[in-house]
């Protein structure tokens, strides 16, 4: 199933609002930067700087608000930075703690099926902790009740910022079911695109520490899952498409720097 022509225009337009933001809002560092400036030009210099600043927050700026109006045409309800809750057992924190620590010794494997219903059984157990968990990313919920909760990474995300992306996954739960202890729910991490194409991702990284399986989507993975079959390569025909739209526009902005 590809995306309608009402999606599609709704994507573009949502990449041409964007880019025009940052081109009126970006303003280069005024870092001096003499020896680069005479070897490559200030227009290119301020492309690789203009980039850089775009690659920062391609996550919020562009990816948090397309998954967004590819969710809300096949979801129930969806939101982007949302919250899941604000209260987690004490009880609930021990259990965390314990599969993490047993993650990190390789005493056990990821397995979050367990893991989810570990934390389930204590999720309203001991005190309740007021606490401020990181926002999520995306969440949807399904026509059966069913809750998918993403935090949307870089695609080469640091090898040991893993434990604490698990242990967010794993908080995700806890707040979510200390309000909701029957919901299912399921948290996930999502990973754009596939740095390494037309080679598989690089998962061996993430092996050990997440559950590949039930934690993890890459690429055309997590767009399809958003959007139905064929989404993902339907996403890149519009990002060429606004790019050979905005061409003019774009060359005109970095002239500036000429």
């Amino acid at each position: 199933m590809a995306l309608s022509k009402e999606q599609i225009k709704n994507v573009e337009k949502i990449l041409k609002a964007s880019l025009r933001n940052k081109f009126q809002n970006y303003k280069p560092e005024p870092a001096s930067m003499p020896f680069h400036t005479r070897l490559l030009g200030k227009d290119r210099l301020a492309l690789y700087s203009f980039i850089h600043s775009l690659n920062t927050n391609f996550g919020t700026s562009i990816f948090e608000p397309v998954g967004l109006a590819l969710a809300l045409n096949n979801f129930k309800t969806a939101t982007s930075q949302a919250i899941a809750g604000e209260h987690i057992s004490s009880e609930a924190q021990n259990a965390i703690q314990k599969i993490i620590d047993g993650l990190t010794t390789a005493e056990t494997t990821p397995d979050k099926a367990k893991e989810i219903e570990i934390i389930r059984k204590v999720c309203q157990r001991g005190t309740m902790i007021k606490v401020k968990p990181t926002r999520i990313d995306l969440m949807m919920e399904t026509k059966d009740g069913e809750y998918f909760l993403f935090d949307i990474k870089t695609a080469k995300p640091n090898a040991g910022g893993f434990k604490e992306f698990k242990r967010t996954l794993l908080e995700w739960v806890a707040v979510f079911l200390a309000n909701n202890p029957k919901a299912k729910i399921n948290t996930l991490i999502a990973i754009p695109y596939n740095p390494y194409e037309p080679a598989a991702y690089n998962r061996w990284t993430m092996r050990g520490m997440i559950d590949l399986d039930s934690e993890l989507k890459v690429a055309s993975e997590f767009w399809d899952f958003l959007g139905g079959k064929n989404t993902y390569q339907n996403l890149l025909d519009c990002f060429e498409r606004v790019g050979i739209e905005l061409r003019d526009e774009i060359d005109a902005y970095f002239k500036r720097f000429s």
